[in-house]
Parts: C-alpha cells; structure tokens; sequence
C-alpha cells in the first residue's frame, strides 16, 4: 500500500512504495494510466528541457530552495513550497509541480537510505550537473555509479554543498 507524498492538481499522484531495494522507491501515477517509477534521466532531462525557456539556473535555484528545507520525513509546507514555486511557470506550472514532487521524494528516500552516506546531496549533483555545468541528463544520471563516496563527497564540496 502507497504513502501518498501529494496529490497534484492535474490529478497525479507521487508516492512512495515498495520497490526492488526498499520501501522509499517513488511512484507517479498520472490520469488514466499505470503507475510507473520515474527514473533521473527522466527528470533530468525534463527539467533540463523547461530550462531552455526558463532558464536553467532559475530551474536550479528553484529546486535549491526545496533541497535545503528537505528532511527524511514528508512535510506539508515544503509540499506547499513546491506548488508556490510552481506557479512562478505559467503553462508550465504542473509539470514542474510534478517533477519537483518526483525530486522531493526521492530525496526524502535518499536521507531514509540506511547506507546512504551522501543522502540527499545525491540528488543535488545531478542536478548541478545537468542545469548548472550542461552534463547530459543520462551522463548526470549514471554519474556515482561505481564511484566511491569520498569522491563524490569531494565534488560536492567543491560544488558548495
């Protein structure tokens, strides 16, 4: 059974559920279709998309606002945070409102991951790196795999987070 994180208003629905590692794997639900976890490519690259029209560092700055009021748990005034930066977007409001949700979760799992050294600032880099330093989303994406925490935690820092 599903933890709702939000409700959007285009009728979405983020979660939280079961996956292949844990219970924190994110799920979004969209009108009259499957449910489906959406993957960082996915994300990345919509995001890095919407940048092209807002401007990437604006998209950045915006989820930077989100990141550092995130914690392990789910709460209502980031929640309203997101939707309150969303609208900034125009026509683009509840896609953003989506994909911002999608983030928020995953970074909720991320400072719920046992093991999890780096925790949220995971999701950070990737970011960085697609909005900030133009990495392609796949290659942002795919980036910590195999790579030890230290270094990532170096390039964090150099990043300033």
């Amino acid at each position: 059974m599903g933890r709702i994180i939000k409700e959007l208003s285009n009728g979405s629905i983020v979660e939280f559920d079961s996956g292949s590692f844990d219970d924190w794997c994110v799920y979004l639900t969209r009108p009259n279709q499957a449910r489906f976890a959406p993957t960082d490519v996915q994300y990345f690259s919509e995001l890095n998309e919407l940048g092209s029209s807002y401007s990437h560092s604006k998209i950045y700055q915006d989820f930077v606002k989100i990141y550092e009021v995130t914690s392990a748990k789910i709460n209502s005034s980031t929640l309203e945070l997101i939707t309150t930066i969303s609208n900034e977007y125009g026509s683009h409001a509840s896609t953003i409102d989506e994909w911002f949700t999608v983030i928020y979760g995953g970074m909720i799992a991320e400072e719920n991951k046992s093991f999890a050294i780096l925790k949220k600032r995971i999701k950070r880099l990737g970011m960085h790196q697609v909005l900030i330093d133009g990495i392609n989303p796949s290659t942002a994406a795919h980036f910590s795999r195999g790579k030890k925490w230290r270094e990532l935690d170096v390039i964090c820092r150099e990043k300033g987070f």
